[in-house]
């Protein structure tokens, strides 16, 4: 599906962990964004601005100032600001979600699937500081109902890939009850989890979700 270019064309996001493409020598400074690029753009910029202190709520006007474009020019590519949300929501479940599947694909341990659930979706938070925000709920307090309620869910999976890794790890050590174990754990590793991000967060990112990580993994997938 193509998109209307945006006039004026802003500078392009930086943060994307994704490398350029090569610019041939002799073609000239392209002036507007490929089509879909000024979708991303917007996503980023939101995500950027999130890391911001004081940047719980953020209005389509601020949003549409710091990319040097209308705010109709934003809805050219979103209906509302909650399905930008909704992107930034996507990406974190695409991204955290397949890290999830390739750990247990990979490793046959329950409890070190566990332990690296947890690991790497601290390590995402970490990386993405504006994403934690949604994540944690702080961006999405103003925000239609639906996106919490998502974000929700999201931690919901989590939890439900912890109780089957743990339950694996459960029964692999003779436990009588594993279901009981697991539950118990996987939920108390979940409120680690949430925990951290929004310490970072609330913290103004300064105290980092990795902090003396391993020994508490360690206690609670034992």
């Amino acid at each position: 599906m193509s998109e209307t270019p945006d006039e004026p064309a802003g500078p392009e996001a930086s943060g994307s962990n994704e490398a350029s493409p090569g610019i041939e020598p002799a073609a000239p400074a392209r002036k507007r964004p490929r089509p879909g690029e000024r979708r991303v753009q917007i996503l980023q910029t939101l995500a950027q601005m999130l890391e911001q202190p004081g940047a719980e709520r953020i209005t389509t006007a601020a949003l549409a100032a710091r990319l040097e474009v209308s705010e109709a020019a934003l809805y050219r590519h979103f209906a509302s600001k909650a399905q930008m949300f909704e992107g930034l929501i996507e990406f974190i479940e695409t991204s955290v979600f397949t890290l999830i599947n390739q750990i247990v694909e990979r490793d046959t341990s329950g409890a070190v699937q566990a332990q690296k659930v947890a690991t790497v979706l601290l390590q995402f938070g970490e990386k993405n500081p504006g994403m934690v925000r949604v994540m944690v709920g702080d961006a999405l307090v103003f925000e239609n109902e639906r996106l919490s309620a998502r974000m929700n869910q999201f931690f919901d999976r989590v939890e439900s890939q912890l109780r089957q890794s743990l339950r694996g790890a459960a029964e692999a050590a003779g436990s009588s009850t594993p279901t009981a174990d697991a539950n118990s754990l996987a939920s108390a590793l979940t409120a680690l989890i949430i925990g951290r991000l929004q310490r970072y967060a609330r913290s103004g990112f300064r105290r980092l979700p990795s902090e003396s990580l391993d020994l508490a993994l360690q206690r609670l997938t034992a």
